[in-house]
């Protein structure tokens, strides 16, 4: 196995950007673009700023013409018979709708990761169609036809019909069936978003834990011959679940639920375990949440334990970017569920991320098993415990 080169694009600023490009929303005042560690010809520098964005050059600034966000009732404008909902301040405060969009931004981010794309707001981030376009290739592994970088609101509502109309044929759902519209996309309609991305969500990655039976109140507002009429309404995000669709728990779900004081204890003893293996290599890990975060201690532990050669090639020796850490921890991955050593499901996402809970998880499979035929007495260790 060789790894294939990996193209990414290198977006930086406020709302998308590499993790150690530490910008952020910034006040009233001119923002700064700042460089990029690494750029291909194609790439460009996004900062999204009091709902703007500032692309470099500076030049290109006025070309950007982006809708204002539509998230409150009052002073709405409607044609006749036209029909808007709207989120109250007090729907966007259910705790929720706010977890629920915390899941789907991690979820994006996660899949995004090698290609440097950060999402921090998924209505101020989804509505040009960047996001969506990288989502569902990503996703889908189907390249669309549409430029990378939309400059102008006329492009990004067009490229955005094209990913849409993409996704629609997909999830099988048309336009005026689908819970969203190139246009409510556009104009940052969170509901609209939100629908979008859980249907994405549930087609392509089924096995995703998002939180159930999310539903909130709406305002929908119609201008009919007497005027405006309101009326209060409730949607529904997500469906009721059941026991069957919610994922097994493991026994590193009830440690860190019922004795997050013992968490350290685990730790400890798997770090002792994992330093006396690696000492024949002069290696030792004194962080366990971190230093297997790039995959090459980790494969190099699966080496030594399952006697397995690994060529330089096959991984990155010395990784540099995120998406080459992926590509190490995804191997390690595979190597562990051909010998059946994943008791549970683990997204290398997760262990790039320096998720602690997944890292235990992938280094118990290979604690217990080994520690298992040096054990004396010959019982099997059921848990951490």
């Amino acid at each position: 196995m060789h790894p294939s080169p990996v193209h990414s694009l290198t977006v930086c600023g406020a709302s998308l950007c590499p993790p150690d490009s530490g910008a952020g929303p910034r006040e009233d005042r001119p923002a700064v673009p700042q460089p990029c560690a690494r750029r291909s010809s194609w790439s460009a520098d996004i900062t999204h700023r009091a709902g703007k964005a500032v692309m470099e050059p500076e030049s290109l600034y006025n070309l950007l013409q982006l809708p204002g966000r539509v998230d409150q009732a009052a002073g709405v404008t409607l044609s006749q018979g036209e029909k808007k909902k709207f989120l109250p301040p007090t729907s966007r405060k259910d705790p929720k709708l706010e977890e629920l969009q915390k899941v789907l931004t991690e979820w994006i981010n996660a899949k995004l990761l090698p290609e440097h794309i950060v999402v921090r707001s998924l209505e101020e981030d989804i509505f040009d169609g960047l996001i969506l376009h990288h989502l569902f290739q990503k996703l889908t592994g189907v390249k669309l036809d549409v430029e990378e970088i939309a400059l102008t609101a006329a492009s990004q509502r067009r490229k955005l019909a094209v990913v849409l109309e993409a996704a629609g044929q997909s999830l099988q759902v048309e336009e005026p069936q689908a819970q969203w519209s190139v246009e409510s996309i556009f104009n940052k309609d969170l509901l609209a978003t939100l629908h979008l991305l859980v249907a994405l969500a549930k087609c392509f990655q089924p096995d995703l834990s998002l939180p159930t039976n999310v539903k909130v109140e709406v305002i929908i507002m119609e201008s009919t011959k007497s005027g405006l009429k309101s009326e209060m309404s409730v949607e529904q995000l997500t469906e009721c679940g059941t026991d069957k669709d919610q994922p097994s728990k493991d026994v590193f779900d009830e440690l860190f639920k019922l004795a997050p004081e013992k968490v350290n204890a685990v730790k400890e003893a798997i770090v002792n375990f994992v330093n006396q293996k690696l000492d024949r290599l002069g290696l030792s890990v004194q962080n366990l949440d971190t230093q297997f975060a790039d995959g090459v201690i980790l494969l190099l532990l699966i080496g030594q334990l399952e006697g397995f050669f690994l060529h330089l090639k096959e991984f990155y020796l010395t990784p540099k970017s995120p998406a080459e850490m992926l590509h190490n921890v995804t191997l390690a991955l595979e190597l562990l569920k051909d010998e059946d050593l994943l008791n549970h499901p683990v997204s290398p996402e997760d262990i790039v991320n320096k998720d602690t809970k997944s890292t235990l998880r992938v280094l118990y499979g290979l604690f217990r098993k080994h520690k298992l035929k040096e054990s004396t007495d010959g019982e099997p260790l059921e848990s951490p415990n």
